[in-house]
Order: structure tokens, then C-alpha cells, then sequence
């Protein structure tokens, strides 16, 4: 083939990678909050998987399983909310609070010509069915479809980061070797870069359920002794369990706890308002610990500790910090991400870049240097079943 042709050949083949590439960067753009929650579920299950892998040979089941045990404390948490939420309306029902009859702003009159079948057969239809009835009701229509779509696309994403999470767990060590053969070198660089990447991902995403538990922790013990000093009738409903579900909403990023303790405050203090206005001190000081101790502290302090062990504690504060203003929702796990490969990048690449010679990996542990010891990666393979091969 002459030169020309195979230039023009190998040209048009580069101009379909590019294209496909700028496709699938695209792709990841758009959706990158729901690649990147999924590779945190990837990094929160691993240490699961790696262990269950070693009793259950198919790799698909042992998969789904790790997922369904991440899964599984916080189904149980929520189901034992539903079930105190439920408890407590149907205490509400009993005791006659959802009766009409007794709320003071309702007509008796009113209330007993709505329920006269008669009185509804003898109402002109005709008065209601006007332009802006119509548009009243055609906006209500819009409205719930546009909550329908939200909930469905929702369900989307989900299922995508569980899939994307599911496949990482079951292929990610192939995917990985893969990548070292096709694009590794012969000085085993990328390699390197690999394995100090996936082990600081490992410590921040798994230090991030670490967080959430240790958050649901002083959650439950702050709301408990709150609880000592609440006014009569003006105590936090099922202390223990606000505190477990605000660690579980620490997950969230920005909202978080908010969601837990935000309704909670509000409805403690229209309880105070209509039972004891003197009280409302009690709500005050809930919204305050709250947000000071339970969400404020471990979410800036905390969580750098428990994430941060091969990096520097303030400069994971910062990428926690300012992650979700810069990048939204998933800014709290993008963040830390570019971090550790920023850092790593510097460490292990950049400074033979710079001075223009060979990129040579470290081979030994810097902490062993002067000991005789080789350093061991903690993710390689040590039982021969493949279970604990870095991805």
C-alpha cells in the first residue's frame, strides 16, 4: 500500500476514534453524578465482595450479594421507620385527630352538604368546567407527570450505578489488566499509578461509609440526651432512630442530614406552637446541635480523618468542602477523586517529565527504605483465587 493511502487510512481510522471518543467523554458528561455515585458503591462494596468471593465461586453471585449486604442495613433502617411512621399515624386515626368535625377552621354546614349524596347530584358541573378550571386541572395533570418522569428517571440512574457497580465488582480485575497490557510499558508506570490511585479511592470512598456510621453515632447519642432535658410533650419522636437516619443521609451530598433533621425541627416546633410556645427554646437548640454537631463538625472534620490516610487532612478538607459547590450533588465524591489523582500524578510522573528523564515507578515503600523489606501491595493476590486483584 502506498504511503499516501496508508496515511489516509490510518487517518480516517484515528478520525473514528476521536469521534467515538468525544462520544463516550460526552456520554460520562452528562451522566457523570451516576458514574461516579456508582464507582463509590463499586469502592464501598469491594472489601465485601473480596471476602465473599472466597466462599462463593460464581463471581455474578457473590457480586449481587455484596450489593444486596451494602444494601441491606439501610432497607431495614428504612423499613423500621416506615413501621414507627405508620405506628404513629394510626395512633393519630384512633385517637380522632384526622376526624373533620373536630378541626376549628372546617363549616360544620359545609362539611355535612359535601356529604349529602343528594346535595352532590343537584351541583352544576357546568360552573366548574371553566377556562381556568380547566387550566387548573390540565397544570395538576403536568404536575404529576413531571413527578412521575422524576421518579422514573430516578429509577434509572439508580439502576445504572448499581450495574455499573455490579460489573466493576465481577470484571474490574480483568478490566485492569487489560489496561496494563494494552497501554502499560515495560517500566510497569501505569501500573504503579494504578495501584496508588485505586488504594487512596479504596480509603476515601470506604472511609465515607466509615463517616456515615460514626455520624449516625453521635447522632443517636446527641438526640438522647437531648431527649433528658425536652419539655413535656415536646420530645424528639424515636431519638435513636432520627440519629441512625441522619448517618444514612450523610451519604447525600449538600442535603444530607438535612433531610433527616430539618423536618423534624419543623415538626417539633409546630407541636410546641400549638401545645406550649414556651417550649419552643427546646426546637431551637435541637436545630442548632443538629446542625452544628451532627451534620457541621463531622462532615468537615471527621470525614478528612476517616478518608484521608496517605493524603494531606486539609487538602481533603477542602476538596470536601468545596466539591459540591463547584460540581454539584456527586462534587463530594468527584472532588476527592481529582484529588488523588492530581497527587499522584506529581508524586509518581511529573517530576521526571520536568527534568526530562525516564518515569520510573517506586518500587519499594518509601517507610521500608534502609529495612531490607520489599514493599507488598495490600490489594495483591495472596490466596491465588483472584479474589483480591486491584481493579
Amino acid at each position: 500500500m502506498p504511503a499516501v493511502e496508508l496515511s489516509r487510512y490510518r487517518l480516517g481510522w484515528w478520525s473514528l476514534g476521536i469521534a467515538l471518543g468525544a462520544a463516550l467523554l460526552y456520554v460520562v458528561y452528562r451522566f457523570v453524578g451516576t458514574f461516579v455515585f456508582g464507582v463509590f458503591i463499586y469502592y464501598a462494596t469491594r472489601p465485601i465482595y473480596r471476602r465473599l468471593r472466597r466462599v462463593i465461586r460464581p463471581a455474578s453471585l457473590a457480586a449481587a450479594v455484596s450489593l444486596f449486604a451494602l444494601a441491606l442495613p439501610a432497607l431495614v433502617l428504612v423499613t423500621y421507620a416506615l413501621s414507627i411512621a405508620l405506628g404513629e399515624l394510626l395512633r393519630y386515626v384512633n385517637g380522632g385527630a384526622l376526624d373533620p368535625t373536630r378541626w376549628p377552621l372546617v363549616d360544620q354546614e359545609l362539611l355535612d352538604s359535601i356529604a349529602d349524596p343528594a346535595t352532590l347530584l343537584q351541583l352544576d358541573l357546568e360552573q366548574y368546567l371553566t377556562a381556568e378550571g380547566v387550566r387548573s386541572l390540565l397544570s395538576s395533570l403536568g404536575s404529576a407527570v413531571d413527578t412521575v418522569a422524576f421518579v422514573g428517571i430516578g429509577a434509572v440512574h439508580l439502576f445504572v450505578m448499581l450495574a455499573l457497580s455490579f460489573y466493576l465488582l465481577r470484571d474490574g480485575d480483568r478490566l485492569s489488566r487489560w489496561v496494563v497490557r494494552k497501554f502499560g510499558d515495560e517500566r510497569g508506570v501505569l501500573e504503579t499509578y494504578g495501584r496508588a490511585v485505586d488504594r487512596d479511592f479504596k480509603a476515601i470512598f470506604f472511609g465515607n461509609i466509615l463517616n456515615a456510621v460514626l455520624t449516625g453515632s453521635i447522632g443517636v447519642l446527641a438526640y438522647s440526651i437531648l431527649n433528658v432535658y425536652a419539655p413535656a410533650g415536646l420530645a424528639i419522636p424515636a431519638a435513636p432512630l432520627v440519629g441512625l437516619l441522619a448517618g444514612v443521609a450523610s451519604l447525600i451530598p449538600i442535603v444530607g442530614m438535612k433531610l433527616v433533621y430539618v423536618p423534624v425541627a419543623l415538626y417539633l416546633a409546630v407541636v410546641g406552637a400549638l401545645t406550649d410556645p414556651t417550649g419552643l427554646w427546646f426546637v431551637v437548640l435541637f436545630a442548632a446541635i443538629s446542625f452544628v454537631i451532627v451534620d457541621t463538625i463531622p462532615d468537615l472534620v471527621l470525614r478528612p480523618y476517616v478518608s484521608g490516610r496517605s493524603l494531606h487532612v486539609g487538602s481533603l478538607m477542602i476538596a470536601y468542602t468545596f466539591g459540591p459547590l463547584l460540581f454539584g450533588w456527586y462534587g463530594i465524591f468527584l472532588t476527592p477523586m481529582l484529588l488523588v489523582l492530581v497527587v499522584h500524578f506529581a508524586r509518581l510522573v511529573l517530576p521526571e517529565l520536568l527534568d526530562g528523564e525516564p518515569i520510573k515507578p517506586y518500587a519499594v515503600d518509601p517507610g521500608t527504605v534502609g529495612t531490607g523489606e520489599r514493599y507488598t501491595d495490600p490489594d495483591a493476590d495472596t490466596d491465588g483465587t483472584g479474589a483480591d486483584t486491584g481493579a
